[in-house]
């Protein structure tokens, strides 16, 4: 098309801010957003005389500026906490930032720039980013966990749990990362870092751990908390709870030593032809033969450079060695062979397995790998007596249930009844006992690395671990700090600090040194929405009087794929401070949703370290904030995400001009007009409609009833009555302000002139005898295939245009269609929309 010219040359084409007639977003949202601080609209107050809710997001790391991902997260769950706000909520709703660890440490050094330059100066730019959201987050309350403010409570904390024997030091085997030192178990995905990818292997080290083995049969109580499902599930597999029996075995030629094992198959022990050791079991160098040392340290010091992932895996060809001694099986008392082997875990159960082969797999794969002695002790109901190992089905290791043999008493048994007769008959003997155990391990909570709280203790000659004394908090991180030399090279920069490790001992005054390592960074996050209750309090954590109002968070909203390092630890950490007092509830956040991921442009998850991030600040420069984050909300469930689609912008924009145009246009002449019904019914219906897909996370549906009733509206304008038509754009004002807070306040308090604020007003009512129509989903396919549907007024369902314009506007049906020509669009009325396409 030809551009239209002047004398002077071509006319630019008009800005995006000039598309809406009278709604310039570059000023009106900056004079909003300016004008909602200064007035402290957002700024949240105890009020008893309002029911509260605290609804929280998941602060952000500080490595790099924000991007779509994260206005996916903030910019919709400010959606939420806004409908609950116009619900009359007394509403607390804070922003903060994750500042600690080592991504952050290590795009610091990277850069030249001391960590702490580097992390503030990034806040203030993501500050500025996440503030142009126009979100209802109150300013006031926000936290950063790298200000010695904050951290000087994460010391507090610590303290207070090493008193109660929650916090402990030891030698264990860790999980190192060359780039990112001690790992979690947690924190190691698939044998590889869970940030770098890197593979991880094994060092024994010196390591602070809190006890959350201590609460594990309690974090297995989900009854107070609405969880997504699959989170509870992946808690529940984590912790791991089991039944069975610990016995001991003896030690041939050992008589003071004693092989603990954990099974929960008791009832096959007569099948036991040899017992395995973890390499790192305490006893192996003990019960090592001389002369087979020498195999058996090789074996010990190759299993160190594999994974515990690695080491369970089934699809890896089992390893071991015989450690030359015998142990005596307490069932039969047969003499059995000792083997270590790095398919047993030091960390699980007692790190030492009786071996059934004919009744566990990993058993049966060893067993045949080294040609050791299978027996069967269960066999299947209809299988001879005399069954041999090459007869069982499959040919593989018999794992169900079936009737007892070569088990001397108990034989003819059903197994379910030997389990129960055999536990009672080894503790009538005080050869085991029943016990209950957890795959899960403790908490390691010392990291070694520069950029965490530092641990408040001390190290001295003559008294030992000194805690550092409540009154001496917070122990600062000094700046003389050496990121490349030798202590660097072994991930723990602050050893390389004179002034910092050179101390005093608080007992005796004598010399000590510092602990170096310091806190794991969901130390941090354990807690940090109490800190949001009264952020600037010098003298305690956190106010109890304003926790025991705002407390426990109502609303919490993030990723899975913190479900078992930072939702778990927090539920511990809650029970341990109800325990000592500090709190009265157990449970930190009472309702949890996740959200989904937003893919980059190459179809991957939006990331940093992956290089496909959008910048959020060229989107809202060019349609403004309350286009991208309507467009966000359009794009997909909130729950499950999807890649970026550009060309749902433009519907979107059109939406809020639509809306604009809706509440400027002249009023009606008549005081009431022959489609006052149906205005209405539309209206009450998106009302009721809107409302539930609020409360329930369905943002893009609520996109799709905004334009449902904005397409009444303008089907009905020339029909309606002047009092249905105010009560109409009144309502679309009031349902729309939770995605678009800008454009509403800009209408509703300058253009048409009602009391300030919008975002004060109340939630509108809808009433059910307007409603006579039901509602009715429409299935929408793409040749045949169900891609997405349409919750639609049954009147709107029957429309077919409307039903075939809705469809193909839909950002799921566009990103099937692709690039494809659309042939042709069947419309059942009420039923399904078919896109044929090519």
């Amino acid at each position: 098309m030809a551009r239209a010219t002047t004398p002077s040359g071509p006319r630019p084409a008009p800005s995006r801010s000039e598309l809406i007639k009278g709604f310039d977003h570059r000023t009106i949202e900056a004079k909003w957003q300016q004008r909602w601080e200064a007035d402290r609209l957002y700024v949240a107050e105890v009020d008893p005389s309002k029911p509260k809710h605290y609804g929280l997001v998941m602060f952000p790391y500080t490595s790099g500026d924000l991007h779509l991902g994260h206005w996916w997260n903030f910019a919709l769950a400010d959606v939420h906490t806004r409908y609950k706000r116009m619900q009359g909520f007394n509403v607390l709703f804070p922003p903060g930032f994750d500042a600690f660890g080592l991504p952050a440490e290590s795009a610091a050094i990277k850069s030249g720039i001391h960590p702490h330059t580097w992390t503030i100066e990034n806040i203030r730019r993501m500050e500025r980013q996440w503030r142009q959201m126009g979100g209802a987050y109150d300013w006031t309350k926000e936290v950063a966990t790298c200000l010695p403010e904050y951290y000087k409570w994460n010391q507090w904390l610590f303290l207070q749990l090493l008193k109660r024997g929650q916090a402990y030091r030891q030698k264990a085997p860790v999980n190192w990362c060359p780039n990112h030192g001690v790992l979690a178990n947690e924190q190691v995905h698939n044998g590889r870092c869970w940030r770098c990818d890197c593979p991880v292997a094994k060092r024994d080290l010196e390591q602070w751990f809190f006890r959350i083995t201590d609460y594990a049969e309690d974090l297995l109580d989900f009854s107070e908390i609405d969880y997504p499902e699959r989170i509870k599930a992946m808690q529940t597999n984590w912790i791991g709870r089991s039944e069975g029996v610990e016995f001991d075995i003896a030690v041939d030629g050992e008589s003071d030593v004693k092989i603990s094992v954990f099974t929960t198959r008791v009832d096959t022990v007569f099948g036991m032809t040899y017992v395995v050791l973890a390499p790192e079991h305490p006893l192996v160098e003990r019960l090592t033969a001389p002369d087979r040392r020498a195999d058996v340290q090789a074996y010990v010091e190759h299993s160190r450079g594999a994974t515990d992932i690695e080491r369970m895996s089934s699809e890896r060809e089992k390893t071991g060695v015989p450690i030359g001694t015998f142990a005596i099986n307490p069932a039969n008392g047969e003499r059995l062979p000792i083997w270590i082997a790095d398919y047993v875990l030091a960390q699980y159960g007692t790190g030492a397995i009786m071996a059934v082969p004919a009744s566990d797999e990993r058993d049966w794969d060893f067993a045949h790998r080294f040609g050791l002695p299978i027996r069967v002790v269960v066999r299947p109901a209809d299988a001879r007596d005399d069954i041999t190992p090459d007869q069982l089905p499959g040919n593989k290791a018999y794992v169900d249930p079936g009737v007892m043999i070569n088990s001397g008493q108990f034989n003819g048994q059903p197994n379910e009844d030997a389990w129960e007769h055999i536990a009672d008959w080894f503790e009538e003997r005080g050869v085991g006992r029943r016990q209950v155990n957890y795959r899960m391990r403790d908490w390691i909570i010392g990291r070694q690395r520069y950029w965490g709280t530092p641990i408040p203790v001390v190290y001295c000659p003559t008294d030992g671990i000194v805690a550092v004394p409540e009154d001496q908090l917070p122990v600062l991180l000094p700046d003389d700090v050496e990121f490349k030399g030798a202590a660097a090279a072994e991930g723990n920069p602050l050893a390389s600090s004179p002034s910092f490790v050179d101390t005093t001992c608080p007992t005796c005054g004598g010399p000590a040194r510092r602990e170096t390592d310091t806190m794991d960074g969901f130390m941090d996050s354990s807690w940090y929405f109490l800190r949001y209750v009264s952020p600037d309090d010098a003298s305690a954590p956190w106010d109890p009087s304003k926790a025991k109002y705002w407390a426990p968070v109502d609303q919490y909203m993030g990723g899975a794929e913190h479900a078992v390092m930072h939702l778990l630890y927090s539920r511990y950490f809650m029970r341990v401070l109800k325990d000592m007092g500090l709190v009265d509830f157990r449970e930190p956040f009472k309702r949890l949703y996740n959200q989904g991921e937003v893919l980059g442009p190459d179809g991957k998850r939006m990331s940093k370290s992956r290089g496909n991030v959008v910048n959020p600040d060229d989107k809202v420069g060019e349609w403004g904030a309350d286009t991208v984050r309507g467009w966000l909300a359009f794009l997909g469930p909130w729950d499950q995400g999807g890649p970026i689609n550009e060309s749902a912008l433009g519907a979107v924009h059109d939406l809020l001009r639509d809306v604009w145009n809706l509440a400027t246009a002249s009023m009606p002449s008549a005081a009431a007009g022959p489609a006052d019904q149906d205005l209405r019914r539309a209206v009450h219906t998106a009302i009721k409609g809107i409302g539930q897909d609020i409360d329930g996370f369905r943002f893009n549906t609520m996109i799709s009833k905004l334009m449902i009733l904005r397409n009444e509206m303008k089907r009905l304008q020339s029909q309606a009555g002047s009092a249905v038509w105010s009560e109409a754009v009144r309502s679309l004002l009031l349902i729309a302000a939770p995605a678009f807070p800008h454009v509403t306040e800009e209408l509703w308090t300058n253009v048409l002139g009602r009391p300030y604020s919008i975002h004060q007003q109340q939630w509108p009512s809808f009433d059910a005898a307007v409603l006579q129509l039901s509602q009715v989903t429409v299935v929408v396919q793409v040749n045949g295939r169900v891609r997405d549907q349409l919750l639609v007024d049954a009147e709107v369902a029957r429309d077919q245009a409307q039903m075939q314009a809705m469809a193909l506007e839909l950002p799921r049906i566009k990103q099937h269609i692709g690039e494809g020509t659309v042939r042709k669009v069947i419309v059942v009325p009420g039923k399904l929309v078919n896109i044929v396409a090519n």
